[in-house]
């Protein structure tokens, strides 16, 4: 026999609002701006600022100053609409400091000076690149099409090799052989070895020199022998020697060996070495089309007295509303008895409510943005103040923001995650501010980063001749004050991509 019985729970439940507010806070400003036309495009009730438009956004609002203080405050009107609309508490986006180096920027801004515009690239992809120098050579049908598939094989760096392993993703050249028998089976044509390993020869001719080699070993060759001083410089035809028949020797930097078998002096090696350095490695990364623009979600600028203003960028506030056609048609029908009508409010009402939960959730988002950036730079003023010098970062991590501002560490994390910082000297990934501490002999805290600089100099400074290895950089760092440990020095030089010390060796 069941029973039943009765029990209760207490849950924690998101609100939609809430889901799309945690959704929208992880977008970085180009997919953000994506999003809302997005959302634009579905809702008909949600538009952009125009004249015909009830307003229910206003960006004075939204950062609007309080006399005695020079960190934004929500405005009164707009943190009663959203306690009224939505599950989220307000409490969290109202954050004050009585620091008074910092103030905001309006965003009601109309200096075109001031606009922050993204140039606009247009690039051809690798393959249509090379398929347009392939089409101006004198090829026959057959080698055309052989020649298309050779390029369509080329991998991002320009070579022609597949992956050998996925686990690893190690990768190995792809043989004439395998060219050959794709060609016959799927295209079932009569072609030899010999015809591909000739087309190849010729797509190797094309631009940027490298291209179609299927090792490093072939591509450092290619650009050698393409040189137009090849037979004039000797430095080129000596460093072409090294790479074709003492690869594996220079790879290891057993430069004794080559001086030897070459009969060179120190000098002549240096020079071969010099010109090989200057080749390039992944012709094919030049067409790299993953690479996103990156779009600042703040502009920091410090003025004449060191004072440190912070704008954010328009993209992460738009100014959106509510089509005030579509509000008369909801006020029109909200009392209707006609049952055309009642479906036509319950549709407006729904579109409207959806409205405004998304313009709640991007007013909340650059609210949540604006004071993770202001407390970042209260706390790394010194950084800022000292035009990007690292040895001034403090150390800092997620639970010290959250702890500041009172929010949960996860939504910390969200809002740094793809987010940057413009500032006089470089654009700035808010997660560079982010650091572990180190403690030095004196008992000071110091950022991970401030160590890493000071190994980093060490290394720059010492006798390539003689590079330092790890243990004798944890010595140096120790003479420095900075008690760290050798598996410590590894893992940071390995961070920076620093190579251990033999190969770091140079004449």
């Amino acid at each position: 026999m069941l029973r039943q019985t009765q029990s209760q729970k207490l849950l924690q439940k998101l609100s939609p609002q809430q889901i799309q507010y945690i959704k929208l806070l992880e977008l970085p400003t180009v997919l953000l701006e994506s999003r809302i036309k997005e959302e634009i495009e579905e809702n008909p009730i949600l538009v952009l600022k125009d004249e015909n438009l009830t307003e229910v956004f206003d960006e004075n609002q939204q950062y609007e100053l309080e006399e005695d203080s020079k960190i934004p405050k929500l405005s009164e009107e707009v943190v009663h609409e959203i306690q009224n609309q939505n599950e989220i508490s307000l409490e969290e986006h109202i954050y004050q400091h009585d620091e008074p180096s910092y103030r905001d920027y309006n965003l009601e801004d109309n200096d075109e000076e001031d606009r922050y515009e993204r140039p606009i690239v247009q690039v051809n992809s690798m393959y249509e690149d090379l398929m347009n120098q392939l089409g101006m050579l004198e090829l026959s049908e057959l080698e055309y099409l052989i020649g298309q598939e050779i390029i369509g094989e080329l991998d991002e760096d320009g070579y022609l090799r597949k992956e050998k392993n996925t686990d690893n993703h190690e990768k190995e050249p792809i043989s004439i052989e395998s060219i050959t028998d794709y060609l016959i089976y799927h295209y079932k044509i009569q072609v030899t070895d010999e015809q591909v390993e000739s087309v190849l020869k010729k797509i190797q001719s094309l631009d940027p020199p490298g291209i179609g080699a299927r090792d490093l070993r072939e591509c450092l060759l290619i650009q050698l022998q393409r040189n137009p001083d090849f037979y004039k410089n000797k430095s080129i035809s000596t460093a072409y020697l090294i790479i074709k028949d003492y690869f594996d020797e220079l790879i290891k930097k057993h430069y004794d060996k080559i001086l030897q078998k070459l009969n060179i002096s120190p000098e002549e090696l240096k020079a071969a070495i010099h010109e090989i350095k200057h080749l390039n490695q992944k012709p094919g990364a030049q067409y790299d089309t993953k690479i996103l623009s990156i779009t600042p979600d703040f502009i920091l600028t410090i003025d004449d007295n060191n004072q440190i203003h912070i704008k954010l960028d328009k993209g992460n506030a738009p100014n959106l509303k509510l089509d005030k056609n579509y509000m008369d048609m909801l006020e029109k029908y909200q009392n209707s008895n006609y049952n055309e009508a009642k479906e036509t409010y319950q549709y407006i009402k729904s579109k409207y409510d959806s409205a405004k939960f998304f313009i709640d959730a991007i007013r909340q988002r650059a609210a949540t943005l604006y004071k993770i950036m202001m407390t970042i730079a209260y706390k790394q003023k010194d950084f800022f103040l000292s035009d990007g010098d690292e040895s001034k970062l403090k150390p800092m991590i997620l639970e010290d923001i959250a702890n500041e501002i009172g929010m949960d560490i996860s939504t910390v994390s969200r809002s740094v995650n793809s987010k940057y910082v413009e500032t006089p000297f470089g654009i700035y990934e808010l997660k560079f501010f982010f650091s572990s501490s180190i403690t030095t002999d004196s008992g000071d805290e110091v950022s991970n980063k401030e160590v890493k600089k000071v190994l980093k100099e060490i290394i720059e400074n010492e006798d390539k001749s003689r590079p330092y290895s790890d243990e004798k950089l944890e010595k140096l760092m120790r003479e420095r004050g900075y008690d760290i440990a050798r598996r410590t020095i590894a893992k940071y030089r390995e961070q920076m991509n620093i190579p251990v010390a033999r190969l770091r060796k140079e004449l």
